[in-house]
């Protein structure tokens, strides 16, 4: 299964959402870890440390700093960005399908921007 770090601002209804789905998620905030305040490539180098896809809505500034560390040829598990538009049953079941149609490794490098389908 698909380990997951929702960023300091993501949606915590999502999370919860998620959690109540499917209890035995991997998943763990940002903040909880004592990463709280911490910039974009701290987060991502944490993130690729610990083998965690990060979900966050930030794609102002996450995407570029992602994409860099995957072109420089570091280690980057995979960000899937939610739109802040999404209700929070819709992304709750687009986490969950990604999470169980998928296998480990296989977001290495990308990012998935959600809603699926759009």
């Amino acid at each position: 299964m698909l380990r997951l770090a929702a960023d300091e601002n993501f949606n915590n209804d999502i999370v919860r959402g998620l959690l109540r789905r499917r209890p035995d998620l991997d998943i763990v905030r940002i903040q909880d870890v004592g990463l709280s305040g911490a910039d974009d490539p701290t987060i991502l180098e944490w993130t690729a440390r610990e083998g965690r896809i990060l979900l966050t809505h930030d794609v102002s500034t996450i995407t570029r700093y992602a994409y860099q560390r995957a072109q420089s040829g570091k280690p980057m598990p995979g960000v899937f960005e939610v739109g802040r538009h999404l209700a929070v049953g819709a992304a709750v079941k687009d986490i969950l399908i990604l999470v169980e149609a998928s296998i480990e490794g296989e977001w290495e490098g990308q990012i998935r921007y959600l809603p699926l389908g759009s």
